[in-house]
């Protein structure tokens, strides 16, 4: 599992004005031919709204590149990467293909999958498609995020590169399942806990859910 990246984005986060309602995010990246990965993230690179984004867990976080044909099909319109406020978009490692605690190589730097993404509003109010975010949410493509373990030098060519796999039964998108549809199962949810490498943030909200 290696893939070259199409993308690499960093932006700050900036103040959006969208159906007449301010809002603060840093979905609008812009590429670079590299940047330096630190704990914290992509150095340039910034958030907007911290509870849920930003952090050593959520370090990193790319969008499938084959989401994007499926929603230029559907909303019949394109889509312009960085779409999704991604930092990485590549090929092959969709959300069910790609495990919680998977480790890979980036460049110099080496992260870990930590958990999906918990979608926003921004991303329907940037790409000016209303139903996209509860598209997102329902069909589970919401892209994920890594935690850092060693940084280094991301480059714009650099390849994502499967290192290790601690698990098999929980994909991104099992994760994704049961985080926003699947709130009741119990015994998922526990077996879900179970994968130390899951982020805090999750580790959190699903043992609330219990």
């Amino acid at each position: 599992m290696g893939n070259q990246i199409f993308t690499l984005n960093i932006g700050r986060s900036n103040l959006h004005l969208w159906d007449g309602v301010t809002i603060n995010s840093a979905i609008r990246k812009k590429q670079v031919s590299e940047s330096f990965l630190t704990k914290e993230g992509f150095t340039g690179d910034s958030v907007g709204n911290r509870e849920f984004h930003g952090g050593t867990d959520r370090a990193v976080c790319l969008y499938p590149f084959e989401h994007y044909q499926q929603w230029e099909k559907e909303f019949q319109k394109p889509f312009q990467m960085p779409a999704f406020g991604e930092n990485i978009s590549v090929a092959d490692h969709q959300e069910k293909d790609v495990y919680i605690g998977d480790i890979f190589l980036l460049g110099e730097a080496i992260i870990q999958v930590s958990q999906g993404r918990v979608p926003c509003v921004s991303i329907s109010k940037h790409n000016k498609a209303e139903n996209l975010l509860s598209r997102v949410v329902k069909t589970g493509y919401t892209g994920y995020f890594f935690r850092v373990l060693q940084e280094g030098i991301v480059k714009e060519d650099s390849s994502l590169t499967l290192v290790e796999r601690k698990q098999e039964k929980f994909s991104v998108l099992a994760g994704n399942q049961l985080m926003f549809h699947d709130r009741k199962n119990r015994a998922a949810i526990e077996e879900l806990l179970q994968v130390e490498e899951l982020a805090e943030a999750w580790r959190n909200r699903l043992k609330k859910a219990l």
